[in-house]
């Protein structure tokens, strides 16, 4: 396993192949289409909140992209994934099966409806909840009572699933909603990494009840901030845009609210943004699938392992990862290429090990545990000069 200084410096050379000189970070947004004009057009129309033309444009293209019926935007990928919890029927005393290799927005948004956490362990090929884990866990700590599903350890109702598709790499999710299905359990995927992510012909986000999305300013297409719940459910649909509107009963000039509600709506300015996003996201696919060539290129003949797209999957390959052979070089690794200017990253710390979930009920996590200590993301940006120009006078 190499673990010199010369194997880093070659990282770096390639990185700075791809990217050029000066410091290069994770991510960086892209804005080469018709950004600036769409805004423009938005802030003329005096439209820049939550009711504005183009929030509905960018939900009909995203949901068309994704295949999904319906799509509900939403102010960020964390409120997106609060309310699909919340419509789903996520509430408070509830638990919700999740995976510790996740960005922390998973689990806040599962204690923000007043359930808990509770952690089964991911695959090391996918980095995504394993269905075997789940089946170990389901098998021996639920159990059927009334056509729900509950924990025998805790007696608490299983109520949703939330698998990720970490770093845009697809999980096997036809196992585990099958799994679910057999439990009574409501599937609601984190797919706020992975759009542009396929499983067969299939999208991310559109195989359990609800999906959601995240156009955070590091995602592959961005709003600023920014997200959308994905479903075919049109009750749920209906729903989660009503809860989302602060649950606003439509009238002309009344303002009559029929629960507690929230506003999670989406800015039509943020909108703009993702409508001239979205015109480009097939070309910022193929220019980071072209980055990620060159990574796995790299590993070829080296010991370390490149995460590449699990089989019969085509991911969007939003954060590259390597595995490397030891946390110490993992951190002699992240020392060096950081020091030169190169932004690279360990994983998350694993959930079950932050003060606020630390009582959460867990398998063991034997390979969420040796990712951790393992892992490092490399730069993943759409390079400069990688898309084709575009007509900015044009839409």
């Amino acid at each position: 396993m190499p673990t010199g200084q010369d194997d880093f410096a070659a990282v770096v050379a390639t990185v700075r192949s791809m990217y050029g000189e000066g410091f290069i970070p994770l991510h960086r947004p892209v804005f080469e289409g018709h950004e600036r004009q769409y805004l423009v057009e938005c802030i003329d129309s005096n439209f820049v909140s939550s009711v504005g033309a183009r929030v509905t444009e960018f939900e009909e293209r995203v949901a068309a992209f994704t295949g999904a019926r319906f799509a509900v935007a939403t102010v960020n990928g964390t409120a997106a994934l609060h309310m699909a919890l919340h419509v789903a029927g996520v509430g408070p005393g509830d638990e919700v099966i999740t995976q510790a290799l996740t960005f922390v927005a998973t689990c806040n948004a599962i204690r923000y409806g007043g359930a808990q956490p509770v952690f089964v362990d991911v695959d090391q090929d996918t980095l995504g909840m394993g269905p075997q884990a789940l089946r170990r866990f389901l098998e021996t700590h639920a159990r059927r009572r009334g056509g729900e599903c509950y924990n025998r350890v805790t007696g608490r109702r299983l109520a949703a699933c939330v698998p990720m598709h970490t770093f845009g790499h697809p999980c096997r999710i036809r196992e585990i909603v099958a799994l679910c299905d057999e439990y009574g359990i409501a599937v609601v995927e984190d797919a706020a990494e992975s759009l542009g992510s396929w499983v067969g012909e299939r999208h991310t986000g559109t195989f359990g009840r609800l999906g959601t999305l995240s156009f955070n300013g590091n995602k592959v297409i961005t709003t600023g901030g920014g997200g959308m719940i994905i479903t075919d459910d049109e009750a749920l649909a209906h729903r989660a845009r009503h809860v989302t509107t602060t649950a606003k009963q439509p009238h002309a000039y009344e303002y009559v609210h029929d629960e507690v509600g929230y506003n999670y709506r989406l800015p039509n300015l943020n909108a703009a943004l993702g409508c001239a996003q979205m015109e480009r996201l097939p070309e910022m696919l193929a220019a980071k699938r072209e980055v990620a060539r060159g990574y796995a290129a790299f590993c070829e003949g080296r010991d370390w392992h490149f995460v590449n797209e699990p089989e019969g999957a085509r991911s969007n390959f939003w954060f590259n990862a390597f595995v490397l052979g030891s946390m110490d070089e993992r951190d002699a690794f992240l020392e060096y290429t950081n020091a030169q200017g190169v932004m690279t990253r360990p994983a998350w710390r694993l959930m079950h090990r932050l003060e606020m979930f630390k009582d959460c009920q867990h398998d063991g996590l034997e390979h969420a545990r040796w990712l951790e200590e393992r892992l490092v993301n490399l730069p993943s940006s759409v390079p400069d000069g990688a898309l084709p120009p575009v007509d900015t006078h044009t839409s």
